[in-house]
């Protein structure tokens, strides 16, 4: 059974639980469990959190679960969709977990355009040495930047993907996916002077 399920749609796994199969459920719940998780805990930094909202988020599958239109988007979308809604209610009521600093500097002092293309933040994460920072740098990102880091190039998702599960255009999302690329490269280069500018392209430039 738990074989051929591996091998079914999430769409397929998601009309089988709402029948009442319980293998399906935990099939769907294997598979998407771990990205849930992932977004509500670099939305959050918070583990407690994201655990919270895994559960939470899983609740309201099996509970809302026929609200699910796939002309709107996949299963895993629905789910980021539910996540999202949840962390940032919990964000609102705990925000001391999440510092919300930044700076609104929207004019004067630009990032040069060569610091913006060839820096890549996100190329630290496969270096121990410096996850935590990029981690920190990207908790400090206000939410609306914060979750299109986390969707897109956290995420691995697309543009029109990560635009479904906002709610908003995809223009909006890739305006403020290069507008928290930007800041993040101020952020690290700050503190980490020349080495931010040595760091490779990403796919993250190519989407």
């Amino acid at each position: 059974m738990a074989k051929t399920l591996s091998h079914s749609s999430d769409e397929e796994l998601l009309r089988l639980m709402l029948a009442g199969d319980s293998d399906a459920f935990e099939a769907l719940y294997d598979r998407r469990q771990g990205g849930v998780y992932r977004f509500a805990l670099r939305m959050s930094g918070s583990a407690e959190i994201a655990e919270d909202v895994t559960h939470d988020v899983f609740i309201a599958l099996m509970r809302d679960g026929r609200q699910f239109d796939p002309a709107r988007g996949s299963v895993a979308g629905y789910l980021l969709g539910i996540a999202r809604h949840r962390t940032l209610k919990r964000l609102q009521r705990e925000r001391s977990f999440v510092s919300m600093s930044e700076d609104r500097e929207d004019g004067g002092g630009a990032l040069d355009e060569k610091l913006v293309a060839d820096a890549d933040p996100f190329a630290d994460l496969t270096r121990s040495e410096t996850i935590d920072l990029v981690r920190q740098a990207i908790l400090a990102l206000p939410e609306h930047y914060r979750e299109v880091v986390a969707l897109c190039s956290l995420g691995e998702m697309s543009y029109e993907q990560a635009a479904s599960v906002i709610g908003c255009p995809v223009g909006t999302v890739r305006s403020r996916l290069n507008r928290a690329r930007e800041i993040l490269v101020r952020k690290l280069s700050a503190v980490k002077g020349p080495t931010a500018n040595s760091a490779p392209n990403s796919a993250m430039a190519a989407r």
